[in-house]
């Protein structure tokens, strides 16, 4: 296997667009989030790689200080390789480069907006669900998220994934040219099931 491709992953072949890239939680693992596959995009190709960091025994895409205060410098690193693994695998599985719609959860959905905000070019547009922000200093305004859609998905009592937080991501990204869509639900750090049918609708687009 490519050295870039070695780290644990699934792939499941489709011939539905658009390609998802699966990006767990805290804790999880590459078969986390598989079954989303059968409610937003059944269709679809899948990628879901497993997070190369580990805290306490559970894997992450990347370290953190503590709860709510992430390792900036580790995040741009990880971000670099994981960016370096989508180009490995669009090569081997025959997926068209930076057309992956990254749906991420929690730590993964950190990692989904500092993909975007890195390495724009890796995809096409994210949902993330249960969300922060994943950089303390975004930089200044540009166009390097034009044509880019991301829907946040948090819960209004999110002791974590704050509506400050959500306000601070959205606008971030939307400096930055993306068409940003916000959905909130009754609920805290989760994935909301009764959103599936709104988060289908909104990955159809491609």
């Amino acid at each position: 296997m490519n050295a870039t491709l070695d780290r644990p992953h699934v792939w499941q072949p489709g011939a539905g667009t658009p390609p998802l890239l699966l990006l767990h939680g805290t804790g999880g693992n590459e078969r986390d989030l598989l079954p989303l596959r059968e409610h937003i995009a059944p269709d679809s190709p899948v990628l879901s790689p497993r997070g190369t960091v580990l805290e306490h025994g559970m894997a992450r895409f990347f370290h953190r200080h503590r709860e709510g205060i992430f390792d900036e410098d580790d995040l741009r690193a990880r971000t670099d390789e994981l960016a370096a693994f989508l180009s490995a695998a669009e090569q081997k599985y025959g997926v068209p480069a930076g057309s992956w719609v990254a749906v991420g959860f929690s730590n993964g959905a950190n990692m989904a907006s500092a993909m975007l905000l890195q390495h724009p070019e890796s995809l096409a547009g994210a949902v993330l669900l249960a969300a922060m922000v994943p950089f303390a200093d975004e930089g200044p305004e540009d166009q390097a998220l034009n044509g880019k859609r991301v829907l946040i998905v948090n819960g209004n009592r999110d002791p974590m994934a704050t509506a400050e937080q959500t306000q601070t991501l959205a606008a971030n990204l939307r400096r930055r040219s993306a068409e940003v869509e916000v959905l909130g639900f009754a609920g805290g750090h989760i994935i909301d099931h009764d959103q599936l049918p709104k988060i289908r609708q909104f990955v159809s687009y491609w």
